[in-house]
């Protein structure tokens, strides 16, 4: 069977620069689709909120919040779906960081490193809006999801981890 980590739990070379690579490029498809103005024009999701050029979404649980306001199974499954690529947005990062940091091995660590990420983003887009009229959101609800995304990266490495034979 391979091992991926040797004694002490760090990844062997081979795997180490694999992991690195795959961070850097995904990394780098997160800026891609978090950074770059949003062209999509089509349906808008309910209750944000324009100020000028800037554009939030500043409801806690929106989705649950207006939930009323979705007329249609195609803005429902947007919505949704929203949801659910910000919490797998982060999730392979975080992921591959907690493969190649033995240091952010902890719960605590992870999650605060999922929501400071994720505030980054959120700021940097508010920032574009203001300075390109980027069309990006700041979306409250972004940082729990991302967050979460975080979290579920943990628990996975965490099991896989004690699963994994080491060398």
């Amino acid at each position: 069977m391979v091992t991926l980590f040797d004694k002490d739990g760090r990844l062997k070379p081979n795997a180490r620069k694999i992991a690195m690579l795959l961070a850097i490029f995904y990394a780098f498809g997160i800026g891609l689709m978090c950074f770059t103005p949003q062209t999509f024009s089509g349906m808008e999701t309910p209750g944000i909120k324009h100020y000028g050029r800037l554009v939030v979404l500043l409801t806690p649980f929106n989705s649950l919040v207006h939930l009323e306001a979705i007329q249609s199974f195609g803005q429902l499954v947007w919505v949704i779906g929203q949801n659910m690529v910000n919490i797998l947005l982060l999730f392979p990062l975080i992921f591959l960081l907690l493969c190649l940091l033995p240091s952010l091995r902890r719960r605590s660590r992870a999650c605060l490193l999922a929501f400071g990420l994720s505030l980054f983003i959120e700021l940097t887009q508010l920032f574009l809006d203001w300075l390109i009229a980027a069309n990006r959101v700041f979306e409250i609800d972004d940082l729990w999801t991302n967050t979460l995304g975080g979290l579920l990266a943990f628990w996975l490495f965490d099991y896989l981890f004690k699963k994994a034979p080491k060398a």
